[in-house]
């Protein structure tokens, strides 16, 4: 969704932070904050605003035409969109981390009354007259009115009324759909139980924290520290086969119903406006442009991993049957034997052990480490404060200027796992900057790391979600439409992806040891080490993300599809093939979310992010570059298209040829 009204999407697709700072700061109270509301808080909140937005968009709504001529109508929707995003923001934020089920409950609630209001704003003729009325100032005027009258028109206000009423009635059951759908994993408290001798493999440290039952079996759930490292180093394979499985069934059978309703509402929509496929719907707005874009962009990527996927699957399989002392004709590789044998192999030719790394990247160090890097190259300082937070482990910095001490806006860190909480990784962009109102910024860095200590995966994923934070809190753009990720979904993901690179060389992981005493060192040889093993597994990584993004496109297309029997056919196809008894569809939550129809853009994002790399020539930490990153992409947000970003960063159209050497293991250090 990028309409002004609607509270943006979750950035997925992943600790408490420690500034640089030896404490904090006492809080003060003239800066922004999240407030922490509790259920009666938020139903309140949430009336009181409700009824103010409307106020405000009836009083827009009769705004003279004759008043319209010099733009007024750009500066009184983006402080209706301030109103609305107050109280939004924060509910959307706490219905997925706040501690208390009945605040996520009344959050919940709040998000659908917010949607009511939203497709209710969006098909209001009088407003939707006096955006495209309004007469824009300049390019960011007028980009902001292609934007508003696109999000007006895709919600329906140019629909003959029959047609607009069942629009309204399609976008409420959508939102209620993806509420749901995250509630089914979110609050799944399911437990696999295995004995000691089944986790044999693990690291002592994992086995320290994980807990037992009364006769000391182990009870693991679905949080990503429990499952990953499990599937990554235990030998048992009957057990690593069903953790798989009950991880794959985590969104149970319910989440594939909530999955076939929601295509079948989107082939609706896209009917409504006459169109053959949601993909048409939502391509038209992207970078794509249209389905037919995207089908090409995943063929290339089908014709360049096809053979090197193969190639690295024929190599896990003989690992296993030299393991077991057998053949490769006589074993087969199952989805439940890759993370194990590819880290097997990791550490066998590239002496990379994921558990072994956590020692060289402990959560404490890392997070110093990621703020350190960020403030040399961008020119920003972070210093820590204690404003009131949803959680103890909660952590807050305020982002600084450091040429002109100006505040920019300000970040908060929740990164360790606890129940009912978000999942994932993500970064929730609860307060959009808007420098016509003089308001700042406040994002928020939501994961679920081991609090002891980073595998360099876990490293990548700190990294990614902090630039989707940076691009929040950096942005200067004029309105708050326009704000921070606000920008084209296949786009999104670009700078992010980008900022992975700084965890994979020397001269910022050698920055690391500052802010870690007495740990291992991160001197070339292992740098090096990394970097290999990163390159090795691209086949099989991109093969998948193309089998994602295709199964995404499906559901998208023409026709109704069943979601369960349509990944059994695509992921059949594939060398590992589909595992009775799994389903994985639903847990796909970024179908539910902003991503249908567009996980593509997580690799064409990616084209994009590895070609601008090329700008940092041999040195990464070049300050000059970072800055320049920082005011011709960070600070603009949405408010100029993405391409003209890019093309202004890369003094020259864009190339996908790094990103194909990428996915076929072939691009240099």
């Amino acid at each position: 969704m990028t309409d002004a009204i609607r509270n943006k999407n979750v950035r997925v697709i992943t600790a408490a932070v420690f500034c640089c700072v030896a404490a904090p700061a006492a809080w003060s109270a003239t800066r922004p904050q999240i407030p922490v509301w509790d259920a009666a808080t938020i139903d309140k909140v949430c009336a009181r605003t409700l009824a103010d937005s409307r106020a405000l968009a009836a009083s827009l709504a009769e705004l003279p035409l004759a008043e319209i001529s010099d733009a007024r109508v750009y500066g009184d929707w983006d402080h209706l969109q301030i109103l609305i995003e107050d109280t939004q923001g924060p509910v959307s934020l706490l219905a997925n981390v706040s501690p208390n089920a009945a605040a996520r409950a009344a959050a919940e609630a709040c998000l659908l009354k917010f949607s009511v209001l939203g497709t209710e704003l969006l098909q209001n003729a009088a407003l939707y007259e006096r955006i495209r009325r309004g007469v824009p100032a300049d390019a960011i005027d007028s980009k902001l009115r292609k934007d508003l009258t696109e999000a007006f028109e895709d919600a329906g206000v140019a629909l003959a009324p029959a047609k607009q009423a069942r629009m309204k009635a399609i976008l409420q059951r959508l939102e209620e759909l993806r509420q749901a759908f995250d509630r089914n994993i979110r609050d799944n408290r399911t437990r696999v139980t295995f004995t000691p001798a089944e986790l044999k493999g693990l690291p002592t440290s994992y086995l320290g924290k994980a807990r037992r039952d009364g006769d000391g079996n182990f009870l693991l759930g679905f949080d990503y520290p429990e499952y990953d490292p499990f599937m990554a180093n235990a030998e048992n394979e009957a057990a690593r086969k069903r953790y798989y499985i009950a991880f794959n069934n985590r969104g149970t059978e319910q989440n594939l119903v909530i999955l076939a309703e929601a295509s079948r509402l989107r082939l609706e929509i896209a009917n409504l406006y006459g169109l053959p496929s949601y993909a048409d719907f939502v391509a038209r707005r992207r970078m794509a442009a249209n389905p037919g874009t995207v089908h090409r962009f995943l063929k290339q990527v089908e014709e360049k991993v096809r053979d090197i996927e193969r190639t690295e699957f024929d190599e896990l399989r003989a690992l296993k049957a030299f393991s077991l002392g057998g053949t490769s004709e006589q074993v087969t590789l199952h989805p439940w034997d890759l993370r194990y044998y590819r880290e097997q192999l990791k550490r066998r030719r590239f002496s990379v052990d994921q558990e072994a790394l956590r020692a060289y990247f402990p959560t404490d160090a890392m997070v110093k480490w990621a703020l350190a890097i960020s403030s040399d190259l961008y020119g920003i300082k972070f210093e820590a404060a204690s404003p009131p937070v949803w959680h103890p482990s909660v952590r807050y910095y305020n982002v600084v200027d450091s040429s002109t001490g100006d505040f920019l806006g300000g970040i908060y860190l929740d990164l360790f796992p606890r129940e009912g909480k978000y999942r994932h990784a993500a970064a929730f962009p609860v307060r959009s900057v808007s420098v016509a109102a003089k308001r700042t910024p406040i994002s928020v860095l939501v994961a679920n790391f081991n609090a002891k200590g980073l595998d360099h995966q876990e490293v990548e994923t700190l990294l990614h979600e902090f630039g989707h934070v940076l691009h929040g809190a950096l942005s200067q753009t004029r309105y708050a439409s326009h704000a921070g990720t606000d920008v084209e979904r296949d786009f999104v993901e670009a700078p992010s992806q980008m900022y992975e690179e700084w965890a994979r060389k020397k001269e910022s992981l050698q920055l690391v040891q500052q802010f870690c005493a007495g740990c291992p060192s991160v001197d070339d040889v292992l740098v090096a080490r990394l970097r290999a093993a990163h390159l090795y597994g691209t086949g099989i990584r991109y093969a998948r993300q193309h089998l994602y993004a295709s199964y995404d496109m499906a559901l998208a297309g023409e026709r109704v599809l069943d979601p369960l029997q349509t990944w059994i056919a695509m992921e059949s196809a594939t060398p590992a093939g589909f595992v009775p008894a799994t389903q994985f569809p639903g847990t796909f939550a970024h179908l539910l979310g902003g991503y249908a129809a567009g996980y593509y853009g997580y690799m064409w994002s990616e084209v994009l992010a590895l070609d601008m790399l090329s700008v940092f020539g041999d040195n990464l930490m070049n300050p000059q570059v970072g800055r320049r990153f920082r005011k011709l992409i960070l600070s603009q947000g949405g408010q100029e298209p993405a391409s003209g970003l890019v093309r202004a960063f890369l003094g020259r159209d864009p190339s996908p040829d790094a990103f194909f050497a990428e996915i076929t293991g072939r691009r240099g250090n």
